[in-house]
């Protein structure tokens, strides 16, 4: 079965070896820089810590490709090529994030579908997950719910987990949990998934390791995406994290 049949069948596709060795770690190397030296700079919005007093709790990265020409040309590479491929059609670039779960202070993924943070119609977008450490089981790999990607966008209502402020309301249904299926990947590995695949990872249960990532984000050309009500609830949704003091 081709990656393309498999990402129809499933809503998902986990792509091998997809970066080799030297490119992640060239990876590393600028995200530790970034990181090093211009993550001060950026909005409140787009920095996310599990707790702001200690930088080694760092969650989430919004929008690198926007503050460094090494990830944007990395986001205009390989990445968009592949989702093209997947979607079937030319792609809009959106965001390229960094995730991770530091060990002994995270909290778990919340079952969630990307589509409902995006604001599509349709609902035609992928997001690539690339692996840069080892993930499994222990440390909160991600957990993908075959075949949910056909039928349209579940109820979500607001969460209190960082990063991930939607979460899906009736989630446990018995198709949730026979379809589901843990995706570990090793560094280089992309884990490619549809907007409406629903989709969730456990707390981080290890003790010293990292699980840490990119995601590249891209919606199909044919996609028009709701700017205003986008905007809206970004702003209130930073508003709201500003006021609790977590950003």
């Amino acid at each position: 079965m081709t990656p393309n049949e498999k990402f129809e069948r499933d809503g998902f596709v986990a792509v091998r070896n997809f970066f080799g060795s030297e490119e992640i770690s060239a990876i590393n190397t600028a995200l530790a820089c970034f990181i090093r030296e211009y993550l001060h700079k950026l909005r409140p919005e787009d920095v996310f810590f599990e707790d702001k007093a200690e930088q080694k709790t760092l969650k989430q990265i919004q929008q690198l490709q926007k503050h460094d020409s090494f990830f944007s040309k990395l986001f205009e590479n390989k990445p968009r090529l592949l989702a093209e491929q997947l979607l079937g059609e030319n792609v809009i670039g959106k965001n390229l994030q960094y995730f991770n779960k530091p060990p002994g202070r995270n909290q778990a993924t919340p079952p969630h579908q990307d589509g409902q943070y995006f604001m599509l119609k349709p609902c035609h977008a992928v997001t690539l997950w690339l692996a840069l450490d080892d993930t499994d089981e222990e440390n909160g790999c991600v957990r993908y719910v075959c075949g949910s990607h056909k039928h349209g966008l579940r109820p979500h209502k607001r969460t209190q987990t960082l990063g991930f402020s939607q979460g899906i309301t009736d989630f446990g249904l018995p198709e949730d949990i026979t379809n589901e299926v843990p995706c570990p990947a090793r560094p280089g590995d992309i884990l490619a998934h549809h907007a409406l695949t629903i989709h969730r990872a456990n707390a981080n249960n290890s003790k010293y390791r990292t699980r840490r990532a990119l995601g590249f984000i891209f919606y199909a050309k044919s996609a028009c995406e709701n700017f205003k009500a986008h905007k809206r609830y970004q702003d209130h949704l930073a508003n709201e994290l500003a006021q609790a003091g977590k950003i």
